[in-house]
This record gives structure tokens, C-alpha cells and sequence, in this order.
């Protein structure tokens, strides 16, 4: 009898295990209103909470404003600061009137020290007014795909108009994080200005600070927005961006995005840079083939089940026709992860190659025959 019942009791057990569903990792719980995690090679989103809700933003916005700045002045000029920028409220690194400062210093003034007056000075010497500048930053923001932002201002102080979503704020900042002079201001942590008086900026950013491989980007706080925060972090070849809105615990959010997705997803290498990919035939060249590589490398962060779903497709012609140059862009290669494309590098040509000459074409027509 016990033996029947324990048979039972194990059919009972074996059934349940069939019939139950599969138990995955709990899904990490956040606390600000709105956040993302996205991987800046590729732009892959690793975690989401309510990312198209629009949002005020406070001095995140002037991730954007550093990176037109970046984009449309050079970093060794002199700038005049211009009257309206003295004395704007808020965080400042007390510009004065007529002043003259490098770009670079009043970049790492904007950034590290998030200076409202600094914001407002860069809007002056690339537009001309805070309006032409607030215009610029909303041509590039639809350039970059961030449909549901709208920009009034250069610095973030509050306006009823001027809002943003955790993920269009991710993907400007992924814009921003791909330009070099932009990715070494966010990670500095202390810049000796060329000025007199107020030179010594110390970076707000805890980030830096306490998370592992933290390389920037950028706090926020208003009153209307709460405390916001870009972050980001580079561990294993892959760089993180993470953004939290509304969060009163916003250094402990992204610090805990971050770790939870790196430890989510493991970096897998697509191609390097200079991987040859394809060769194909040259036509009225002194070689009569070439090779094609990679732009730049492909570092995709997966989760351990995806390695097999990627897939790269080559684009690139069976001919060309010669002279060639090296670096040439000739085709392309598109990688897909589960049937979605996540990116598109240019294929270049490795080498020169000369048209062949008249003597040239003689010569090996004899040579072949």
C-alpha cells in the first residue's frame, strides 16, 4: 500500500513540474517615474520602464546643448560671453559680461558643473539667442529620432513646453557618447578652467564614482522634473547608457540598471574592425581582385539563448571598377538579432588599386594569350 501511494505521489509531482510554467529571473523594480538601459554600439534596449511618457528634464538637457556646441564651434575659440548670459538663475560658474573663455572651458563648465549661465552663453555664440538655439536643438533631436522631445531653452530651468522621454534622451545621449570630445568631458572628473576667478570644476556626477567602469554622463533637478540622471558605465568592451526620470533615488537606480544588465547581457563579437568580409573582382585594375573589411568592430550584448539568432547580410557589389581607394566605401554589412536589425556597418576597400595603363593592358593581354 505505502508503495502504491508513494508512486502516486511521485506520477503527482512529475506532472506538475511538466505543467508548470518555466520560472525566469524577476524582472528588476525601479523607482523613478520613467527609465531606460540602452547599449550604445548598437542601440539595443535592455530594460524599459514607461520610456515614451513625456517629461520635464531639467539640466540633462544640456547633454544636448554640449554636443551641438561640440558640432558647431571650434573648442579652441575664445568666447565673448554675451550680456544675457551673466546671472542666469540657478547653477552657475559666475560668467560676467563681456568675459572671454575658451569653448572647451565652458564645456566642462556646462557638463561638470552644469552652469545654467554657461548654457545660456553657448546658445548666444552658436544661434545668437536662446529661440535660434532652441530651434537647432529641436532640428537635431528629429534628426536623431527623439519625436517626442521639445526643447525651449539650453539649460533645463522649468517651461511648460520643454519635455523629453527617458528614451529619446537615451538615444541623443548614445549621438552624444559616439563623438570623443563629448565622451572624455562626461568622465573627467575635475577640469582647472583658463579663467580668473571661479576655475576649479569638480563633476557632480557620482556615477564616477560608485559605479564599476562609470564614465559619465549627466544629472538633473527641478522642482517640476524631480531628480533625473543620465548614466553611464563601460565593462567588457560594451558601454551602457541608463536613464532614470523623476527618482529620488536616481544614483542608486541607474547604479543598480546598470549592474543588472550588465550581468544580464555578456558582449559577443560580430567582427572586429579590419575583418576581411568579402572579395570581390576589380575590373581595369593591376589586380584583378580585392578585398573588403569591416569599418569598425561589432560588439553585441546578448543574453547566453540569443547567441544563435544573429545573422549578418553583405551588401556589396560582385565588380567594381578601378582606380580604387583605400578606405573606399563600397558596401556594406547589416546585422540582425531575432529578425531585427541593430546595425549597419560600411564595408571599405583594404587597398589602392590603379586603373591599368594602355602598356599595361597590352602586356597582360599577351601574357594571357
Amino acid at each position: 500500500m505505502l508503495k502504491k501511494v508513494v508512486g502516486f505521489l511521485l506520477i503527482i509531482f512529475c506532472i506538475t513540474l511538466v505543467l508548470s510554467p518555466p520560472v525566469f529571473a524577476e524582472e528588476i523594480h525601479t523607482t523613478g517615474k520613467a527609465n531606460i538601459v540602452i547599449d550604445v554600439a548598437t542601440g539595443r534596449i535592455l530594460h524599459e520602464k514607461n520610456i515614451h511618457e513625456k517629461l520635464p528634464m531639467a539640466s540633462t538637457t544640456k547633454i544636448m546643448t554640449a554636443l551641438l556646441a561640440i558640432e558647431n564651434m571650434p573648442l579652441d575659440k575664445k568666447v565673448k560671453i554675451h550680456p544675457e548670459a551673466e546671472g542666469v538663475e540657478g547653477s552657475s560658474i559666475y560668467l560676467k559680461a563681456n568675459e572671454k573663455i575658451k569653448m572647451i572651458d565652458l564645456l566642462y563648465g556646462l557638463m561638470l558643473r552644469s552652469g545654467n549661465d554657461v548654457a545660456t552663453a553657448i546658445a548666444y555664440e552658436v544661434s545668437g539667442s536662446v529661440e535660434e538655439f532652441a530651434k537647432l536643438m529641436n532640428l537635431r533631436a528629429k534628426e536623431l529620432g527623439a519625436n517626442n522631445t521639445n526643447f525651449v531653452n539650453p539649460h533645463g530651468l522649468s517651461h511648460n513646453d520643454h519635455y523629453t522621454t527617458a528614451y529619446d534622451l537615451a538615444i541623443i545621449t548614445r549621438e552624444a557618447l559616439r563623438n570623443p570630445t563629448f565622451k572624455e568631458v562626461v568622465k573627467t572628473k575635475f577640469w582647472l578652467a583658463e579663467r580668473d576667478g571661479y576655475q576649479h570644476f569638480t563633476n557632480k556626477n557620482k556615477i564616477l564614482n560608485i559605479c564599476e567602469g562609470g564614465d559619465g554622463v549627466k544629472t538633473g533637478y527641478t522642482i517640476k522634473a524631480g531628480r533625473c540622471l543620465v548614466a553611464s558605465a563601460t565593462r567588457n568592451n560594451m558601454q551602457f547608457i541608463a536613464v532614470t526620470l523623476n527618482d529620488g533615488d536616481w544614483f542608486n537606480t541607474t547604479n543598480k540598471l546598470l549592474d543588472y544588465s550588465f550581468n544580464q547581457y555578456k558582449p559577443y563579437t560580430v567582427f572586429k574592425a579590419q575583418d576581411l568580409i568579402k572579395t570581390i573582382m576589380v575590373k581595369n585594375g593591376v589586380k584583378t581582385t580585392m578585398y573588403l573589411e569591416a569599418a569598425k568592430e561589432l560588439i553585441v550584448p546578448i543574453q547566453e539563448e540569443e547567441e544563435g539568432k544573429i545573422l549578418s547580410i553583405i551588401q556589396a557589389p560582385e565588380t567594381v571598377s578601378a582606380p580604387v581607394i583605400k578606405g573606399q566605401r563600397i558596401g556594406k554589412i547589416s546585422t540582425y538579432l531575432d529578425g531585427e536589425l541593430i546595425n549597419s556597418t560600411y564595408l571599405l576597400a583594404k587597398e589602392d588599386i590603379e586603373r591599368l595603363t594602355t602598356k599595361d593592358k597590352f602586356l597582360r593581354f599577351f601574357k594571357f594569350k
